[in-house]
């Protein structure tokens, strides 16, 4: 694995993201996850995975330069879309996952994040989907799953102020289970973890395929139509503004023009 580290103890597999600068989720990271996913979920001695990241970051985002250079809308949004049904297999897999944040979790970060079924995070990580900023819009589930945990209208001025939120302002909306100090972080993951693992799997499995059916009955219509609009929104002139000055490290100035 390039991207990916895995460790197995106390049937517990931590997986670590390696992609610096900021674990930015490309297409080759979404892939390895997924294949690690496939063997994880075939080994008895597994019974909790933890997604982590490595360096600073948890993940700040997706691979924005990846996706500028698929320049056709609907491969932009076949793009979102394979992305989309990665973070649903991750939410209804047949093992507890848990996501531990430090630095940030932004974008494609935050989507990995919520598709997680517990999210635990530093008192001071950072927690946004700042696609706005960038003319942009969430490409992996984001507008679908952030107003399931925070509610409609904290997930409309998160969205469209692109504006972040700590730990531990997730943590009392809903978004976030725990916080800690970031030097106990992963041991009370693990520890958390570990509590965990030593439930029956049988039951566990069934308790997790049970909390499927509390998700809104139009969360895949709503993705399937958030990736059209993804590979929409990304040929337009607003879109390539906020691209570039993402890059040259300055405000954008947005002509709310198309093409």
């Amino acid at each position: 694995m390039k991207y990916l580290k895995v460790k197995i103890h106390d049937h517990v597999a931590s997986i670590t993201l390696h992609r610096p600068p900021a674990n930015a989720l490309s297409r080759a990271v979404l892939m390895e996850l997924d294949e690690v996913l496939t063997e994880l979920e075939k080994k008895d001695e597994v019974h909790v995975l933890l997604i982590n990241g490595e360096g600073r970051f948890f993940a700040a985002g997706a691979d924005i330069k990846e996706f500028t250079l698929v320049k056709d809308e609907t491969e932009q949004a076949k793009l979102a879309r394979s992305g989309q049904q990665l973070f649903d297999r991750i939410e209804q897999f047949s093992k507890p996952i848990i996501a531990v944040i430090h630095g940030a979790a932004l974008g494609g970060g935050l989507e990995l994040a919520m598709a997680c079924h517990i999210r635990l995070s530093t008192d001071e990580a950072k927690l946004g989907l700042p696609e706005l900023q960038l003319g942009l819009i969430p490409g992996f589930a984001g507008s679908q799953r952030l107003p399931r945990f925070v509610g409609t209208a904290k997930a409309c001025e998160m969205l469209l102020t692109s504006e972040p939120i700590t730990g531990l302002e997730a943590k009392q909306l809903g978004l976030v289970n725990h916080t800690y100090p970031e030097e106990q972080l992963l041991d009370e993951a693990q520890k958390l973890a570990t509590k965990i693992a030593a439930k029956s799997k049988i039951a566990v499995k069934m308790t997790l395929e049970l909390l499927q059916y509390s998700q809104p009955g139009d969360h895949e219509k709503g993705s399937i139509r958030e990736a059209e609009l993804f590979g929409e929104v990304f040929n337009t002139d607003d879109a390539k503004e906020g691209i570039n000055a993402f890059m040259e490290k300055r405000k954008p100035k947005f002509n709310q023009t198309k093409k």
